[in-house]
């Protein structure tokens, strides 16, 4: 199927091979900057999303996209750049193309979760964070490659293929949204939707230089999107810039507060060290260092103070929760969507080594038991009240720490472990070990970029807020941003 749309996409730029731009579309475009351009006549949507096409289709070895709606696409560019012409502008995001997970219902595109038994299945209906945005005026130009079932952070994918790096790739895009963050971190579209459970919308923004946020559990919609646990799972946003994200959360969330600007010395964030800094990789580890140290230099106040008895904790809600809850969320979304399968079908057919064996587990003597789910839910409740307790009584606007222990990695070789600081440690666990508490207590979170190791793989800082602060987050955001000016691109 993949091969098929891409080579639509040939035949599509073919036939459109006699379109001119005006004004060259930015080698990795931004939502402002295009929307500036079309207010500006200096290029079309029908024009955008050609050129985003062919470099697609250029960078097809980046295996960022399963399927690519090259049709469809253009004469809904086609259609909105009438409308401009006319005078009717349906949103923010008119004309503005963008890329979904492919765990996240497209109506009439194929959602496969990246996952072999769902390869037929076409959704025919929106999920609410894509009805939204398109109503605003945006196409979904494609569905992004992904780690199977949303399972694991490298997006090493065994059926649909491995997602590469822009940077280097050799390496992995981080997961399990990859291809969502390889596609926009390689300009080839300027924004985008993943999922987050445990930290797969900020581990692929870190890994590949751009921002991914992940708002409060159950802000955005999450229905019609392939499941792992109902307690964790998020819709999240990733794109080249916080005002970027700014207007596609204001977009899904059109009510509460509108954003404000913040004044760097009016920011006070904690700084954990006893549990988020621990075992840093020497590299990134200069480079946070050097972040915090130029926060500090603007007038940002940092305090250093820990949230309380987080590692025992995440060991009594973290897998309980997901491993528990996705063999009663995913057998139940099979059925409520018509797809034709159950998870027997779904483990038979997995491709995945680690999908697989995490299968093999869950269906045979790994399950949860009821009492030791219990058991994760009330350490869930104890660590939301940890974090509320900890941002008030040190007054704390927000927290900051590394997003991810260590960059990228190769991908090859890398299903079990990966090398940290000179020793081999376990893939999944090491990479969500800074953004699983986020996910359990139900906290917005947002990964920014702040410089390169010396090797030239990017490095992300995160900020988590107290839960239901998501639009103070986001402008305290923009003001780190601003005051990072990261701008290096693969």
């Amino acid at each position: 199927m993949k091969r098929m749309m891409l080579l639509a996409v040939v035949a599509v730029l073919s036939a459109c091979a006699e379109e001119q731009t005006m004004k060259p579309i930015p080698a990795y475009p931004g939502i402002s900057d295009l929307v500036a351009m079309m207010e500006a006549g200096e290029t079309t949507s029908a024009e955008i999303v050609a050129e985003l096409l062919r470099r697609s289709d250029a960078a097809r070895e980046l295996n960022a996209y399963i399927i690519i709606d090259a049709d469809s696409a253009l004469d809904r560019a086609r259609e909105l750049d009438g409308l401009r012409a006319s005078g009717e502008i349906l949103g923010p995001l008119h004309g503005i193309p963008l890329v979904a997970k492919d765990n996240i219902h497209v109506a009439g595109m194929p959602n496969t979760a990246g996952t072999p038994a769902l390869a037929d299945f076409v959704p025919n209906a929106d999920n609410g964070v894509v009805a939204a945005l398109r109503k605003a005026g945006a196409i979904i130009i494609g569905k992004a490659n992904m780690h199977e079932l949303a399972f694991g952070i490298t997006s090493d994918n065994a059926t649909y293929g491995s997602v590469a790096n822009p940077y280097d790739r050799t390496m992995f895009p981080g997961g399990s949204s990859g291809g969502t963050a390889s596609a926009i971190a390689a300009g080839l579209v300027p924004a985008g939707l993943g999922t987050d459970t445990g930290g797969s919308v900020r581990i692929p923004a870190a890994l590949t230089g751009i921002v991914g946020f992940r708002p409060s559990t159950d802000r955005y919609d999450s229905t019609a999107v392939t499941p792992i646990s109902h307690t964790r799972d998020t819709v999240g946003l990733i794109g080249r810039s916080v005002a970027d994200l700014i207007v596609m959360d204001h977009i899904i969330d059109p009510g509460g507060q509108r954003i404000s600007t913040v004044s760097a010395d009016s920011i006070r964030l904690g700084v954990p060290r006893a549990y988020y800094f621990d075992n840093v990789d020497a590299q990134a580890g200069v480079v946070i260092e050097a972040a915090l140290t130029r926060l500090s230099d603007a007038g940002v106040t940092l305090i250093p103070a820990d949230p309380p008895g987080i590692d025992a904790l995440l060991a009594r809600s973290a897998f309980p929760l997901a491993l528990y809850e996705v063999m009663i969320d995913l057998p139940a979304y099979l059925e409520e969507f018509s797809t034709g399968k159950d998870i027997a079908a779904i483990a038979e057919a997995a491709g995945s080594p680690d999908v697989q064996g995490l299968f093999a587990s869950l269906l045979g003597d790994g399950k949860v038991p009821e009492e030791v789910y219990a058991d994760a839910l009330a350490a869930r409740a104890e660590m939301r009240e940890v974090f509320a307790t900890y941002f008030e009584n040190a007054e704390l606007d927000a927290m900051i720490f590394p997003t991810t222990l260590l960059p990228a990695r190769p991908i090859e070789n890398s299903l079990q472990t990966v090398e940290l600081n000179g020793a081999q440690v376990p893939t999944f666990p090491t990479y969500i070990h800074n953004t699983d508490p986020a996910s359990i207590a139900a906290l917005p979170g947002i990964s920014l970029p702040v410089g390169l190791t010396a090797n030239g793989l990017p490095v992300g800082i995160e900020i988590d807020g107290p839960e239901g602060t998501d639009r103070q987050l986001l402008a305290i955001a923009a003001e780190i941003e601003r005051i990072f000016e990261f701008t290096a691109r693969p």
